[in-house]
């Protein structure tokens, strides 16, 4: 559960729900310092203080504007002209306020960005190893996309999972402009889902995206296209055939070894040729 009030601090409340961390500065902490991870860390943390700091500003900007139009809701008029306007210097600090805010979470959402763009290693060192691109796969077929990250590990086959269970829909943040998905009962799918996976899923025409909603309210409601149900069929017959070829390699294995052993002689203590003296 988020420890953060959305209300209090967004800033930090993203990173918590992108990654899971209560304290943002956790994810340079956890790697080395040359580590770029541990850079982008500093950036995400940084820019997740950023919007906090100045939410807080815009927020105490917004409590001292409603002080001063107080007098309004009371009928009382009297003492509310002056050649500096009603707000003063309230209103312009305001705006500079809000659009400062904005620009800081449009900073914060791409360090995010790329931090997730980062995190599979693995997955980037074997993307680099696959073939050469077939030039008869459409663009979002082809291998060795900067967003194979966001399919690998099991990413897709959960997506298609969420989607095919139904209600999964695709939101925008009103206030805050973020990404994030729901499900049927409008809460955080979990097993978690990432947009980025929902996004190259959609790309690859494996779903489809109802933008005939509201991307802030209700959310567009994602569903399986036929090429996305044949890949869900594909993808649940290829992990049973996976899990047989590991079990049968292992058990080839085991028995490789039981063979070894069984025609080794072995060498215990009555069989050493006693040391004459």
């Amino acid at each position: 559960m988020n420890p953060h009030d959305t209300a209090k601090r967004p800033g930090t409340h993203l990173v918590a729900e992108e990654f899971g961390v209560e304290d943002p500065w956790a994810l340079s902490d956890d790697h080395p310092p040359r580590d770029p991870l541990h850079l982008l860390g500093r950036m995400v943390a940084e820019a997740a203080c950023d919007v906090d700091e100045l939410h807080g500003e815009l927020t105490r900007a917004a409590q001292s504007a409603i002080e001063l139009l107080e007098p309004f809701g009371r009928g009382d008029s009297a003492g509310l002209r002056g050649w500096d306007g009603i707000l003063r210097t309230a209103g312009p600090q305001i705006d500079l306020l809000a659009a400062r805010r904005s620009a800081a979470f449009e900073q914060l959402n791409q360090a995010v960005s790329t931090y997730h763009r980062l995190l599979p290693e693995s997955d980037a060192e074997q993307a680099s190893k696959a073939p050469r691109q077939n030039p008869d796969l459409a663009p979002e077929q082809a291998p060795g996309r900067d967003d194979d990250w966001a399919i690998a590990g099991g990413r897709q086959l959960g997506a298609l999972e969420a989607v095919e269970a139904g209600g999964l829909r695709f939101h925008q943040s009103t206030a805050y402009g973020y990404i994030y998905l729901s499900d049927g009962r409008g809460q955080r799918p979990n097993p978690e889902v990432w947009p980025e996976t929902v996004r190259r899923l959609v790309a690859d025409g494996l779903l489809d995206q109802d933008t005939s909603e509201g991307l802030y309210r209700p959310g567009q409601l994602l569903s399986l296209t036929p090429q996305g149900e044949a890949a869900l069929r594909d993808a649940r017959t290829a992990t049973p055939r996976v899990s047989a070829a590991l079990s049968r390699s292992n058990t080839a294995a085991i028995s490789d070894v039981v063979s070894d052993s069984a025609v080794t002689p072995a060498t215990s203590a009555a069989t050493k040729p006693s040391r004459t003296h």
